[in-house]
């Protein structure tokens, strides 16, 4: 019955989006906050919204890695700073002895501004990050 399935809970994961080295592109990252490292993680990246009226949808990206190691970081892909005008989702699916978990992080409308930097961990750099 569907009250017998277990939906782990995703703690200690994070996804940041900080400045790149070109204006107009942005890096994003996803970070391991966890004592044990991931494995068969896939992430889904998109993006939706409005834009003068229309309703837009950009392709849906995915991205595998194998593991990524305890306490770390892995690059998952650059963002150009013209689709922060729109919702950027990112859904992460990873294993963890033998459990799968999955999370979605959506950076909403306008979350993605020098308003709401922090110091992301690891990286030591100011940007954009939901845990």
């Amino acid at each position: 019955m569907k009250k017998d399935i277990v939906i782990p809970k995703v703690e200690d994961l994070a996804i940041a989006i900080i400045p790149g080295a070109e204006d107009d592109l942005w890096d994003v990252y996803l970070l391991n906050l966890k004592p044990s490292p991931l494995s068969t993680v896939l992430i889904n990246s998109t993006g939706y919204g409005e834009i003068e009226g229309e309703k837009v949808k950009t392709t849906t990206l995915r991205h595998f890695f194998d593991e990524i190691p305890p306490l770390s970081y892995t690059l998952i892909e650059p963002i150009q700073d013209k689709l922060f005008s729109l919702a950027n989702e990112y859904w992460v699916s990873f294993v963890i002895d033998d459990l799968m978990y999955d999370k979605k992080y959506v950076f909403v409308h306008g979350s993605i501004s020098k308003d709401h930097f922090t110091t992301v961990p690891f990286l030591e750099k100011k940007g954009v990050m939901i845990r």
